[in-house]
């Protein structure tokens, strides 16, 4: 049976590169990107899709891990450096970079340290719940739900408390 045939488009799973609306993004003198969440335009239900553009001498966000959500990087075009854990090393065009789940050895981040845009895909598993880790920042968060009832919640580390606190 065709996609016709049941009443479905393909054109709706299907964007280009050259079709997606990109929106600006700049935080302080470290951080700009033009990016996109992809998934929702192609209908992604378990696996979050975006795509970035990173000017030269940005980064589109801080070093992070993630303890519940994988992440995947493919460079489109440009040059530039990953921080992952304790090392660097040097990132082009058609390179996949893997980010698995874990604690600060997994912490990641991708540096435009050259003179041209760096653009990547990334490709991530989507939970209903996700805590990342902020190292160089000293910072939790806790990400959860959808719509109104989405939870967001960043933290510095160093302000826990007791589980029994309040109670």
């Amino acid at each position: 049976m065709s996609a016709r045939e049941t009443g479905r488009t393909i054109d709706a799973r299907v964007v280009n590169i050259d079709q997606l609306g990109l929106e600006h993004f700049e935080r302080g003198e470290k951080f700009a990107c033009d990016a996109v969440r992809v998934g929702p335009l192609v209908g992604a239900k378990d696996l979050g899709y975006s795509y970035d553009v990173v000017p030269p001498g940005k980064r589109s966000c801080p070093f992070h891990s993630h303890r519940a959500e994988e992440e995947m990087f493919f460079i489109v075009r440009g040059r530039g450096t990953l921080r992952y854990g304790n090392e660097t090393r040097a990132i082009r065009a058609g390179d996949f970079i893997c980010c698995p789940t874990g604690g600060p050895d997994t912490a990641h981040q991708i540096i435009n340290d050259s003179d041209a845009e760096l653009a990547y895909i990334s490709l991530s598993t989507l939970m209903p719940a996700e805590v990342c880790e902020y190292p160089d920042s000293g910072k939790v968060g806790s990400f959860g739900g959808s719509g109104d009832a989405r939870l967001r919640h960043l933290t510095e580390i160093s302000a826990r408390v007791d589980y029994w606190k309040g109670e």
